[in-house]
């Protein structure tokens, strides 16, 4: 039971990441201003980053945490 929604989730996560990679393509190419259905993911990604980065060492570990649960799939 725990393996199934581990798998569930898993499948999730991709689907998740596939779209996040879709939307930020589709704000490249066509613009924040055409991009209401989806807000401004440029800008998010962005503004995590900036927040992480002044964040310093407990936004490097947040960092590090979050790649590792990514990586350890």
């Amino acid at each position: 039971m725990l393996e199934s929604a581990r798998r569930v989730v898993g499948g999730l996560t991709e689907i998740g990441i596939a779209l996040l990679a879709l939307a930020i393509v589709a704000s490249l190419l066509v613009g924040k201003d055409h991009m209401s259905f989806l807000g401004d993911v440029v800008g998010n990604i962005t503004g995590l980053v900036s927040a992480l980065g002044s964040a310093g060492l407990a936004g490097l570990i947040s960092l590090g945490v979050v790649l590792w649960l990514f990586q350890k799939r």
